[in-house]
């Protein structure tokens, strides 16, 4: 009987161990596995995507089918970031006479605008069910995204940042977080990076993994995307 009882115990130790583990010690290796194990499905998953919508852009306007920006990282690591295109060519030069139309205004930092007219109209769709985000996989093999995490921010709105919002350059940025669950393009910056700040202060692989799972059907009805 004592031997059966040192075994439940010895059993009980093991998997709180492997839970400690997998929570605090070895989280970070976990979370980079999963990124690389998910991210090759997801590629390899999406080649009949990544051939019917490079077709697709590309008849549209005949500009470029892959959309390329520099983004701030993790501890201000600049790297660039993959979509497939989804506005006009040179969108970034009508944005200042479209400011007045930010749904962000007040914050002064990021750009939302619904109906933004250089938007393309393969654009509208992709971006409604996330599609042109698929290219972001390629960023999370090379280890500059993650899964989960904070959207990476542009340059300009991160000199902007007060200093309790640098805290989301904490950690690696992510394809989805929690606010891409919860609203989306529907969710002003204040709210954004308070979101963000509640999953660098409790992130675990179980987090990570729900936010994962809520993502699909945010995607799929497409709700808060403009």
């Amino acid at each position: 009987m004592g031997e059966t009882k040192l075994a439940r115990w010895r059993k009980h130790l093991f998997f709180k161990r492997i839970i400690w583990r997998i929570t605090f010690g070895g989280a970070e290796t976990i979370k980079r596995l999963l990124d690389i194990i998910i991210s090759a499905a997801a590629l390899i998953a999406s080649t009949p995507i990544f051939i019917i919508f490079s077709i697709l852009i590309k008849l549209e306007d005949r500009g470029p089918v892959f959309f390329k920006q520099p983004r701030v990282g993790k501890g201000g690591k600049i790297f660039h970031i993959w979509k497939f295109r989804s506005m006009i060519i040179n969108a970034e030069k009508l944005r200042q006479e479209l400011d007045k139309h930010n749904v962000h205004k007040q914050s002064q930092i990021t750009f939302k605008m619904k109906d933004d007219p250089r938007i393309t109209k393969i654009g509208k769709f992709i971006r409604k069910y996330s599609v042109d985000e698929i290219p972001q996989f390629i960023n999370v093999l090379l280890g500059d995204m993650s899964l989960v995490g904070p959207r990476p921010p542009i340059l300009s709105e991160v000199t902007a940042y007060k200093a309790s919002q640098l805290r989301r350059l904490q950690v690696k940025p992510g394809i989805t977080c929690l606010w891409q669950i919860q609203g989306r393009g529907n969710i002003d910056f204040e709210g954004q990076v308070r979101l963000d700040l509640q999953y660098i202060s409790s992130q675990t692989i179980w987090t990570d993994i729900k936010i994962l799972i809520k993502t699909i059907p945010a995607v799929l009805f497409g709700r808060g995307s403009y």
